[in-house]
């Protein structure tokens, strides 16, 4: 059975075939009309079809922002936010006549490198992204782990700091209020008056140890918390955040200080697929 993967994108939506040994036959990438629903549906029907184009025996897997209400069966927790509230499975299945597999971007990210990526032979993988957001996936033993309530591995909203920096869900202190894209180019700009891009940053991170410092104490938080709790066997990194070279290094020891073990050896690793895991893990559902 030949499949289709699409990856929908806050900026561009990826859809990949591949045959039964996985092998690529055919990729295209176009620009995500994000902030137009109707659209963003006929831009996925439109992919479907110019790729399953005479092809009978298929499966489609999409990788979206956000999740999946249980108890809706509608689109929640999505930073493209003309989702929200809609029934996107339904109503593309009802457009490709055809029924699909559908998971958040993160779960498709940990799939992805457990199957294929730098994750491979681990059976317990906590796949992380870090970009404008910060999320995280749970593969165990080859399956998505979704959770009673489909939000299994949501680590960044959980609380880092009690009263600390508002979140947009309506919580304070949540972990992608500090380590996300965004959240550490404000707190650059905070501490040195500068308004840079985070590749800017890191060209002048010698301009701030307090920056770096707070950076590498809620990364290492964060991440040890995941660790006391989920205990894998491997945790890879991915999103723009995870090309930062001192995460695997300091970054790993300010991890390891704060776990709750005598014996800390989780290994942190750089994703192997870069920002095609998501449509990879796609075609994988």
């Amino acid at each position: 059975m030949y499949k289709l993967g699409i990856d929908l994108g806050g900026s561009k939506t990826e859809a990949i075939l591949l045959d039964e040994n996985l092998n690529i036959i055919q990729r295209k990438r176009v620009t995500t009309p994000r902030n137009d629903y109707f659209k963003i549906l006929d831009t996925i029907t439109s992919l479907s079809s110019e790729l399953l184009a005479n092809m009978k025996n298929y499966s489609i897997g999409l990788c979206s922002p956000g999740a999946i209400s249980k108890k809706t069966g509608l689109i929640k927790n999505s930073n493209t936010q003309c989702l929200i509230g809609k029934s996107l499975k339904e109503d593309l299945e009802q457009k490709l006549g055809q029924k699909i597999s559908m998971e958040n971007d993160a779960n498709c990210f940990a799939m992805a490198e457990s199957t294929l990526g730098v994750a491979k032979g681990f059976d317990v993988v906590f796949g992380i992204i870090m970009g404008t957001g910060v999320g995280g996936g749970i593969v165990i033993n080859g399956k998505i782990h979704q959770g009673r309530t489909n939000i299994a591995g949501e680590w960044g909203h959980h609380t880092l700091h009690q009263n600390g920096n508002n979140c947009y869900c309506g919580k304070k202190g949540c972990v992608e209020t500090y380590i996300s894209g965004p959240a550490l180019e404000k707190r650059w700009k905070e501490l040195t008056g500068k308004s840079q891009n985070m590749p800017e940053i890191l060209q002048n991170i010698d301009n701030s140890k307090q920056w770096k410092d707070e950076f590498l104490e809620n990364f290492g938080f964060g991440l040890a918390n995941v660790i006391d709790i989920l205990d894998p066997d491997v945790i890879v990194l991915g999103g723009g955040l995870s090309n930062i070279d001192f995460l695997y290094t300091e970054g790993k020891e300010s991890v390891y200080q704060k776990v709750f073990s005598d014996l800390v050896d989780t290994p942190i690793l750089q994703n192997k697929l870069g920002d095609s895991a998501g449509v990879f893990g796609a075609a994988l559902l």
